[in-house]
């Protein structure tokens, strides 16, 4: 790479400094606010979650751009310091030559194209994922009891979950296939709440009339 292609990326990069620069710096005034604050609204706390719903996803968006600007902005810094240092355009992972097509479209590239669609593979393959999602999924897995095997009937978390949605939420029937009423949105709705079967509700009338006799 001649140092005249070297400065015309440099500069590039430069632009693009500037720009994440900005960007970080404008989404950071908007998130510095408070979600009441940038609403209106005396409180944040209503009754329904998609009051908010809206405002909620655009604040959630601009925390996902302008993490990823960082990202970037840290590439971008990366490559400056490799044109410092002479290994500017040269892969990290093979060694070779980038190709000036690819640095031309991403600068901070710091991948030839055949070790980042590798990468890319592997990423996919192995299937990156939190790893808070191995406790987690599914939802209260931690809690749930109905695989213990001593066959444990406490009041575990999926009973804790049932009991919360039967005051109901912000899904309706038509939001859940195969619901007809409120009482299907939740898991395992058609269990009985305190008995075990039907006939455990059933009044011994004989009992209680015995105990009033006394």
């Amino acid at each position: 790479m001649t140092n005249e292609q070297l400065e015309t990326f440099r500069l590039k990069l430069d632009e693009e400094k500037q720009d994440l620069l900005e960007q970080i710096s404008g989404l950071e005034k908007t998130l510095a606010s408070t979600l009441g604050e940038s609403t209106g609204e005396l409180s944040v706390c209503d009754n329904h979650p998609a009051d908010l719903g809206d405002e909620l996803f655009e604040r959630s968006k601009s925390v996902a751009v302008r993490d990823n600007a960082q990202v970037l902005l840290a590439s971008v810094e990366a490559a400056f310091r490799k044109m410092d240092d002479g290994t500017y355009g040269y892969c990290d992972v093979c060694g070779k030559q980038i190709p000036l097509e690819r640095l031309e479209a991403i600068p901070w590239g710091c991948e030839c194209i055949h070790c980042q669609k590798r990468e890319d593979i592997s990423d996919q393959r192995t299937g990156i994922r939190p790893v808070e999602e191995s406790v987690l999924t599914p939802p209260f897995q931690r809690t749930f009891l109905d695989d213990d095997p001593q066959d444990s009937v406490g009041f575990d978390g999926e009973d804790a979950l049932q009991a919360v949605m039967r005051y109901g939420s912000s899904d309706t029937p038509q939001d859940v296939s195969g619901s007809h009423d409120y009482k299907d949105l939740f898991l395992n709705s058609h269990e009985y709440e305190g008995i075990v079967d039907p006939a455990d509700a059933i009044l011994d009338h004989s009992y209680a009339y015995t105990r009033r006799g006394k």
